[in-house]
């Protein structure tokens, strides 16, 4: 079916454009990760021969001469949907409008040819999460002549024209996935015309990142096209030669999306996060088929899982990393259930880059690698040797987070400044990024090395760290020292200036570390003014020393894991460095 045949045309052929190739060298060894062998090692050399001319007649337009017209366009199941939707925003969709990230559209407002709205809400209405949402909201009956009437819509101003975000391949890798999960929601009707409408949609979907899925940007939204594709050949009838196309390329896109710790290499954890739970919901397509899921997705799922874990502080909700906002321990329970991975966080990623140290209630989460490169984010934070500090439910420092959550109350010009050096905890030099955000919004020079020695010792956990950020700019190493006592009960600190190896600094520069506190944290100076007292509403107390510097509390902000921004405290010390460096010591303890 050519990309101009009307969509109520029935059968059709639900398999790619010829076009389509498929790479031959596409496996990993077991046992030893991102190392590529042939693609048919393992098999008997029937299966070899069966499976590479499975895939030169994919390769050629041998498929739809031999297939077309054979397979009638059907679903041959609806898989489950692991993840439970969002009651609230699937009550306001039943209520008359759209909810997402703060920002309310009502459907009687809602063109989808130009939704006018931020990009990841337009993303949540192209890519149909929103009918999770309201499948949680109500029984079949009443949300499926609601989401009837959405797609629709959505067919009559995207079904004929493929255009940009509406058929982005995240977009359409996600809408294959779930109008396949629910589709008793949005295919209850006995409209033939409509149901046709609908399934030929999917099967154009497919050829579409059939042709796509390989020039997508490296990352999630790759990651899903392929799962797209892959759960398409699983979904409607005549599948065998897409599955073979389709998990050849998902496995391709696995090795390199993912560190060897299981870490993305976008370093986002809401990234991790959209990336599981594509997983979850391919692995409920095998299973509607009653097929085993490959090897590679489980081994995948088996490391992404305790790396996501071991992002998340003491009451189970995620740090702020490279964009991501600190997402609630119900979201990411929900999305690790559905993965069926029981395990523990790893407290230690070295390739994706984040430190985990543990003691008591108290957990520490750090930040000891480079930002990811640049073409494999949008929202990369200048985030360097940045750290966290949680006391059980209690975020005592934090990072003010969301860059990447844009939406009603988080426009362009604040997500800029939440990539900044300066809305993390860790220390800035002149007022400048450990890794510059260039204007187009891209991450330049900076960070190119970071030195890493971490030690288990009678008197703690011990982790230190160095980054280069600053050494062509400034002329100084940043090195920073964290101990946490076996009791978690004292956060020792330091941070040290260093002059850089054939560095001519001379002058004097002056320093700023900051100590985003959390949401429920209020800071009182000592009279000092080298400590603070940090009370937290009905929780632990703390308290703040720092050895030099001169120390203040400021305004911050801190985004929740929807987007919204709360107003909160810093812990700001200042002074300078001269030529010869400068070490800064200070302590978290808690004392009541």
């Amino acid at each position: 079916m050519g990309e101009g045949r009307p969509l109520t045309s029935a059968p059709a052929d639900p398999l790619p454009d010829a076009e389509a190739a498929v790479p031959l060298d596409d496996t990993i060894e077991p046992g030893k990760r991102l190392i590529r062998l042939p693609a048919d090692k393992g098999l008997s050399l029937g299966d070899r021969i069966a499976n590479h001319i499975t895939r030169l007649t994919w390769r050629t337009p041998l498929h739809a001469f031999r297939l077309k017209g054979r397979f009638p366009l059907k679903l041959l199941g609806v898989p489950e949907d692991p993840v439970p939707g969002d009651v609230r925003a699937g009550t306001a969709i039943r209520a008359g409008h759209f909810l997402h990230r703060g920002l309310k559209l009502p459907i009687g407002e809602l063109d989808f040819a130009a939704p006018g709205v931020a990009p990841a809400f337009a993303d949540y209405l192209h890519g149909f999460a929103w009918l999770r949402d309201l499948a949680a909201a109500g029984t079949r009956a009443e949300s499926a002549p609601i989401a009837e009437t959405m797609v629709r819509q959505w067919l009559t101003a995207h079904g004929e024209t493929v255009s940009e975000p509406a058929w982005s391949a995240e977009n359409s890798g996600w809408r294959i996935l779930f109008w396949a999960s629910h589709a008793p929601l949005i295919l209850s009707s006995s409209d033939l015309i409509y149901r046709s409408a609908v399934l030929n949609h999917l099967a154009r979907a497919a050829r579409h990142l059939d042709r796509i899925a390989d020039k997508t940007r490296p990352g999630v939204g790759q990651l899903v096209a392929w799962v797209g594709i892959v759960a398409a050949s699983l979904l409607m009838p005549g599948g065998e030669p897409r599955q073979v196309f389709g998990e050849a390329g998902l496995r391709r896109v696995l090795e390199t999306s993912f560190y060897a710790d299981g870490g993305n290499i976008s370093r986002s954890p809401q990234a991790q996060l959209d990336a599981i739970m594509a997983l979850a919901m391919l692995a409920r397509a095998y299973d509607m088929r009653r097929m085993e899921i490959p090897p590679f997705v489980q081994e995948v799922l088996d490391r992404t899982v305790p790396a996501l874990l071991g992002l998340t502080h003491s009451d189970g909700g995620m740090g702020s990393w490279q964009g991501s906002g600190a997402t609630s321990a119900e979201q990411i329970d929900a999305i690790v259930r559905a993965s069926g991975v029981r395990t523990r966080p790893l407290k230690q990623a070295r390739d994706w880059g984040y430190q985990r140290l543990v003691a008591s209630k108290v957990v520490v989460l750090a930040d000891a690698a480079p930002p990811p490169i640049a073409r494999v984010t949008e929202a990369g934070c200048a985030s360097t040797l940045a750290f966290e500090l949680s006391d059980g439910d209690e975020r005592i420092v934090v990072n003010c987070g969301g860059a990447a959550l844009t939406g009603a109350t988080i426009p362009a010009d604040l997500a800029r400044g939440l990539r900044t050096t300066a809305a993390h905890s860790t220390l800035t030099i002149a007022d400048s990024n450990s890794t510059a955000i260039l204007p187009n919004g891209t991450l330049g020079k900076g960070v190119t090395e970071v030195e890493l020695d971490r030690r288990e010792t009678p008197q703690g956990s011990r982790l230190e760290m160095s980054h280069d950020g600053y050494a062509r700019r400034h002329g100084l190493i940043h090195r920073r020292l964290l101990i946490l006592s076996p009791n978690g009960r004292e956060l020792r600190g330091e941070d040290m200036l260093l002059p850089a190896p054939r560095s001519r600094r001379k002058s004097d520069k002056g320093f700023t570390l900051r100590f985003h506190l959390g949401r429920n944290v209020s800071a009182s100076l000592t009279a000092d003014k080298l400590g603070a007292l940090l009370r937290v509403a009905g929780g632990p107390l703390w308290q703040f020393r720092t050895s030099e510097g001169a120390l203040d509390v400021e305004e911050s902000l801190w985004v929740d894991g929807e987007g919204r921004p709360h107003p909160t405290e810093q812990l700001v010390v200042t002074g300078t460095a001269p030529a010869g460096g400068a070490s800064i010591g200070w302590l978290f303890k808690h004392i009541g």
